[in-house]
C-alpha cells in the first residue's frame, strides 16, 4: 500500500496552522479546509459578509485544486462549516452553488460551529478524485 503524499501549493494562502494544503493517496485528494484569507497577504482583513467570505474560500480551494492539476469537476464531496448557521446558510448556498455546473454538485455536509480560526464565518474542505 502506498504512503500518502502531502502537498503545499505556493499560489494558495498560507495555512493558518500546521497542516498541508492537501493529502493524497490512491488518487484520492483530501483538501484541508480553506479560510477566507488572501494569498500572499496573511494579515489582510477578511472579506465582509458571508457571500464575500464564501467566494474567497471557494477561490482559495480552486487555487489548491489547480496547483494539483485538478478542478472543481474532480470534487466528489464537500464539508461546510458556518459560525452563524441560521443567518448564513441560505446566502452561503447561493454563492457556493454558483461555482459548480448545474446538476453536478458534490455530496455535501453543512455544519454549524461555535467558532473558526481567524474569526472566519465559513470554512470549506473538499475531497477530490483524480481521473
Amino acid at each position: 500500500m502506498p504512503l500518502p503524499v502531502f502537498h503545499m501549493v505556493k499560489s494558495a494562502p498560507q495555512p493558518v496552522a500546521t497542516f498541508s494544503h492537501a493529502a493524497e493517496i490512491d488518487g484520492w485528494v483530501f483538501l484541508t479546509g480553506q479560510m477566507p484569507t488572501w494569498p500572499g497577504e496573511p494579515d489582510r482583513a477578511l472579506p465582509d459578509g458571508i457571500e464575500a467570505q464564501t467566494r474567497r474560500v471557494m477561490d482559495n480551494l480552486i487555487l489548491v485544486l489547480e496547483g494539483l492539476g485538478l478542478s472543481l469537476a474532480n470534487v466528489v464531496q464537500a464539508r461546510v462549516y458556518l459560525t452563524q448557521f441560521d443567518r448564513d446558510y441560505a446566502p452561503m448556498n447561493e454563492t457556493y452553488k454558483s461555482y459548480f455546473e448545474e446538476g453536478k454538485l458534490p455530496a455535501r455536509t453543512c455544519i454549524g460551529v461555535s467558532g473558526l480560526a481567524v474569526g472566519a464565518l465559513v470554512e470549506i474542505d473538499l475531497v477530490a478524485k483524480r481521473p
